[in-house]
């Protein structure tokens, strides 16, 4: 278990990635997988792209029903809007309703090319969170703010725009996730002892305003996790897991991340 008996989660992000065959043949291999019944096994969850979480969701059920791992289903984003006319989005309860249990706010690529603001992802976190899903809010610093030293200030300005909406409240069921974006599909990962830095600093800000909601808020790190990086980056106190993204789509690696 994690420091503070927190659970851990590994996440695979699929991002736009496969075709419906090839992601159905990823869920069902995954949930084949035998349950572990330990204390200590991880939480898992993969987040496929919209279309075809259906699919996916029949997939990881069936394999469940013959005795293998539990896995959660998240999706990608979610639109700050509960209904209207706004093509293109997708609603909280659109995505309860199809069995997600947790929501990807604020992912890097989303700030990035699509230009959501702080306060977008805020907006998103509160919506997400009031149609009971679990919004894992992400974070992280370019390399050029890195270089300059900004990476605190980043992250903390990043996470103050959604605690002055929800408070430290607001995080008792979420999850955080840091995701340095000079780390992501690049191959370069945040060695252990920077991620736990960051991961550190997240959590003391949320103590500052709740002690005990910071101890058992599970926080995630993103950027090229790879099963021979897993368990170094995992071992750290405040790393309760991982958001996974290309590592994720091939089924071996994937399990040897959520082993470690």
């Amino acid at each position: 278990m994690a420091e503070g008996n927190r659970r851990r989660i590994v996440a695979g992000n699929w991002k736009m990635h496969g075709a419906r065959a090839a992601l159905e043949a990823l869920a069902s291999g995954l949930a084949a997988r035998p349950a572990n019944p330990s204390e200590s096994a991880p939480e898992v969850a993969v987040f496929p792209p919209f279309p075809y979480l259906s699919a996916v969701k029949r997939a990881l059920e069936a394999g469940q029903a013959e005795g293998g791992i539990a896995v959660r289903m998240g999706a990608q984003d979610v639109s700050a809007h509960t209904e209207g006319a706004r093509t293109g989005e997708v609603s909280a309860p659109m995505l309860a309703d199809c069995g997600c249990r947790y929501v990807l706010v604020g992912h890097s690529e989303r700030r990035a090319s699509c230009g959501e603001t702080d306060e977008q992802v805020a907006r998103k976190f509160v919506r997400a969170a009031s149609e009971s899903l679990i919004p894992v809010l992400c974070v992280g610093e370019t390399l050029g703010e890195r270089n300059a030293g900004r990476t605190a200030e980043v992250v903390l300005r990043q996470l103050e725009a959604v605690l002055e909406r929800v408070g430290a409240g607001g995080f008792g069921t979420a999850v955080l996730a840091y995701e340095p974006v000079w780390a992501i599909g690049t191959g370069q990962t945040a060695t252990p002892e920077q991620a736990q830095e960051v991961h550190a600093v997240l959590r003391a800000a949320i103590a500052r305003a709740d002690a005990k909601i910071a101890a058992a808020l599970r926080i995630l790190y993103g950027g090229s996790v790879k099963g021979a990086n897993a368990a170094a980056l995992f071992a750290q106190p405040d790393i309760d897991g991982g958001l996974v993204g290309g590592a994720s789509l091939d089924l071996k690696d994937f399990w040897r991340i959520i082993t470690a």
